[in-house]
């Protein structure tokens, strides 16, 4: 798919960047550096770049070549730069002296055509001030801006650029950026959505100031890179390796998708947790790094309540932001489902917090007893559409829950009635260790119908567990698949199934396969 199609329409043609309409298209090349077209002279001065300047990183660079080659610093990416490069006037700036020019060019120039695309010439020569009444302006600019601004200036004149890759493009962006030719920004952004999308050039992308990334230009780009980054790395446990070589840019561009295919949002902490010790090995950065960065893009609602316990013990974390966090989770987890809509609902434009991933097992409720036995009750919600894709073998699993020392698990699934030769929905429940002791469970199986709204119990039962092993209904409600799914079942309420299994482990019995009552 071609990038530009998902975020086209963010490129915002205003009349403050584009005021005379068609005037972009218009190529008046010939009158660039022509004596007879010209009424001032720009004196070019061109520094030494910053970073020679300031070999110890007290510095911010524009260019997205020194990027690409791997310039970039952990510190760059965790401010906004907002003051990223030098201020271009003919004001020498205070960190450079004379003896850091390498060389001074001389451009005829025509202030009305400059003026006209660009908002910083434009308030240059209309100040006022002694630069606007003078012919010969003095600006400097450093060694690696001079490609990317003589490019600008030829833009000015006819509405084209010769640089074609990304890393070029990006580099007379941010020049344009810089002396304020949105119509230039706009023309690489559109370039630079039509050129297939690679890991590096979407890091690029990522990388610009903040300040430039939330412009009306840039914004699609990100974006784009975004969906890129997320589209490619989905499943993070199989491209794990990779992911640890990835900055820290691409790390929250991944953990803001809500397309990640991951086991469970326990699955997310631990993958964060196992990058930022790879990437940060000093445990104040690293605390840092998480706390300031990365800890709001995991969403502690849909972790397991045994995760959720590990993370309050956890020195990575900040202890102050963590206890928060868990107590939001808590809170939401607690919450009746009319509640959580509505914290859905309000996270959906920022932190997307309370909204759940594209989870391989499903997220569910548990509720433990310790007495008069080791007992839980868990709640396990299907969607109508999760529910449709079942059919005519699949198979749903939830995350693994805890009883006495053990794991498991709920699956829910289509398959066929083996008396009846239909499909029909059926529900299990299993463990997941192998050579446990054996032991007793009693199990119950309900689940809320309409109209009554209440949750009503359709199987009992007890089972000997002699290792890994299953128990349940191939045939839950009793119904084909077409009944169960129909539009008028009674099985969904507001397009939801909601299941419920009481598990209870008694001491070890007599019998050893399942004794099973249908109520």
């Amino acid at each position: 798919m071609n990038n530009i199609n998902s975020v086209e329409s963010l490129i915002v043609m205003d009349s403050d960047v584009s005021r005379n309409g068609d005037s972009e298209d218009i190529d008046i090349g010939f009158a660039f550096n022509h004596s007879s077209f010209s009424d001032k002279i720009i004196q070019l001065e061109i520094m030494k770049d910053i970073i020679e300047l300031f070999p110890n990183g007290n510095y911010s660079s524009t260019s997205a070549n020194q990027t690409s080659l791997g310039k970039r610093r952990r510190d760059d990416m965790q401010k906004d730069n907002d003051d990223e490069a030098a201020n271009p006037t003919n004001v020498a700036d205070s960190h450079m002296d004379c003896s850091a020019v390498l060389k001074v060019r001389t451009l005829r120039i025509s202030s009305a055509i400059l003026a006209e695309k660009s908002m910083f010439f434009n308030k240059l020569f209309s100040n006022g001030m002694r630069e606007s009444q003078q012919t010969r302006v003095t600006l400097r600019i450093e060694a690696s801006e001079e490609a990317p601004f003589m490019e600008l200036l030829n833009f000015m004149y006819n509405s084209f650029l010769n640089a074609t890759s990304p890393p070029s493009l990006l580099d007379v962006f941010m020049a344009a950026d810089k002396f304020e030719v949105a119509s230039c920004m706009r023309y690489c952004s559109r370039i630079l959505l039509n050129i297939p999308m690679t890991v590096e050039s979407a890091l690029l992308y990522l990388e610009l100031p903040f300040s430039v990334r939330m412009g009306n230009a840039a914004q699609p780009l990100a974006i784009a890179a975004k969906q890129y980054l997320a589209a490619r790395y989905k499943d993070i446990t199989k491209h794990e390796e990779e992911l640890m070589e990835l900055p820290l840019a691409g790390i929250v561009a991944l953990l803001s998708s809500d397309e990640l295919r991951v086991a469970s949002e326990d699955a997310v902490y631990d993958f964060v947790l196992k990058w930022a010790r790879s990437q940060y090995p000093n445990l104040e950065e690293r605390r840092e790094i998480l706390r300031a960065n990365l800890i709001h893009f995991i969403r502690f609602p849909f972790m397991t309540c045994r995760k959720l316990r590990m993370v309050q013990t956890c020195n990575d974390f900040d202890h102050e932001v963590t206890s928060k966090l868990v107590s939001d989770a808590l809170y939401f987890k607690a919450a009746v489902p009319h509640r959580q809509r509505i914290l859905a609902a309000e996270s959906a434009s920022t932190s997307r917090l309370f909204i759940e991933r594209s989870y391989v097992y499903r997220p569910i409720k548990v509720v433990e007893f310790e007495h008069p036995h080791q007992q839980c009750v868990v709640y396990l919600d299907l969607k109508r559409e999760e529910c449709a894709n079942l059919f005519p073998s699949g198979r749903v699993c939830s995350q693994t829950f805890h009883l006495g020392g053990r794991r498991f698990f709920l699956s829910a699934q289509c398959n066929m009635d083996q008396q009846s030769f239909y499909h029909c929905f059926g529900l299990f429940f299993g463990m997941q260790e192998n050579g446990s002791a054996n032991f007793s469970l009693d199990y119950e199986f309900a689940f809320r119908s309409r109209p009554t709204l209440e949750y009503i119990r359709k199987y009992k039962g007890n089972f000997m567990f002699t290792g890994e092993s299953g128990v349940g209904s191939r045939n839950f409600f009793a119904t084909p698949w077409t009944s169960f799914m129909a539009e008028d079942s009674l099985f969904f309420i507001n397009g939801v199934l909601h299941l419920r299994a009481e598990l209870t482990i008694r001491n070890p019995a007599d019998f050893s396969s399942p004794v099973v009552w249908q109520l």
